[in-house]
């Protein structure tokens, strides 16, 4: 039997790993026959070696490779004899998380002959409905409101995502989390070029933030993820300018906007170069863009260029 765990999303193909090595364990308790082999030490005949011998304690052998897809020697060899692999009371699970082509052809083979599952990062009401269910396994409730903000803070690195819970539960232990808790304990995950493309849009600079919007798609930036990260930007511009329209000194806004100080430094100056009124409709633009992406009205990638064209 074979088993294949691959994707982006590490932080689940993990735990699903960890799943399976405690299920063997629980059964098969004298752990002798848990195996894990790094090809960078071994070879394919070390493999074969390791599968074929005889267990003392008759138990199922459990053997793991990590990135195995990237040893051009062992995937080669490993085709060959195949079949007795797939046939086998034995398991050898392929443990991926780094990107393949769907062309290779022992990636094709797994994928056609093997238990295999993919997992890939999460979005939108996946993303949210995986948090929510990780806050209440701790038996903790979350505000509809704090979990969006934790998701615009976060984003979908799971990694993260999982240690700002456990932070946040043990804070609130057995009370609801709220939207003041995650302002106070979660630090933004904001990239710089985030930052960068607003400066361009500001400065009405369609051509800049056109070039900017697309190096982030071309490394790979989920659009529905960029127009996430604009909208929690816009937002904290929108809190800022108005605490401005009021008078409020920069010192003064790190108690009442609620924000984090790292993100009222790189926005103050940001937010001067708005009125109130534009920020207000860029705002609105944002949402309206979200929604026709989300109800399939448009691609996203072609929804961020008319969205830039627009408000530049």
């Amino acid at each position: 039997m074979i088993i294949f765990l691959y994707g982006q999303d590490t932080y689940r193909s993990r735990r699903k790993l960890n799943e399976i090595i405690e299920h063997h364990k629980k059964i098969h308790k004298s752990g002798l026959n848990l195996k894990y082999l790094n090809l960078n030490e071994k070879s394919f005949e070390d493999f074969k070696d390791e599968f074929q011998s005889i267990s003392m304690f008759a138990e199922k052998k459990l053997i793991i490779f990590e990135e195995a897809l990237t040893n051009q020697n062992f995937k080669e060899n490993f085709l060959k004899n195949s079949k007795k692999f797939v046939d086998s009371r034995d398991i050898v699970l392929f443990y991926e998380t780094k990107e393949t082509p769907r062309s290779d052809p022992l990636f094709k083979f797994l994928k056609k002959y093997t238990k295999s599952q993919e997992f890939e990062l999460l979005e939108g009401e996946n993303l949210k409905n995986w948090a929510k269910k990780e806050i209440e396994n701790y038996k903790v409730k979350i505000h509809p409101i704090a979990l969006e903000k934790l998701i615009d803070y976060v984003g979908n690195d799971l990694w993260q995502m999982a240690n700002e819970i456990r932070k946040l539960v043990s804070y609130r232990e057995n009370k609801k989390i709220e939207v003041k808790d995650i302002e106070l304990l979660v630090k933004p995950k904001i990239e710089p070029e985030i930052f960068k493309t607003i400066d361009a849009i500001a400065s009405k600079n369609k051509k800049q933030a056109l070039e900017l919007i697309h190096k982030h798609l071309e490394k790979g930036d989920n659009p529905l993820y960029l127009l996430s990260m604009i909208n929690f930007q816009f937002r904290n511009l929108l809190t800022i300018r108005d605490l401005i329209e009021k008078n409020k000194s920069p010192y003064t806004l790190l108690g009442e906007a609620k924000l984090h100080p790292y993100v009222i430094k790189k926005s103050y100056s940001q937010a001067q170069k708005f009125k109130i009124d534009e920020l207000k409709k860029i705002y609105q633009k944002i949402f309206q863009v979200d929604l026709a992406i989300k109800t399939g009205k448009v691609e996203p990638e072609t929804a961020l260029d008319i969205f830039i064209a627009e408000i530049c």
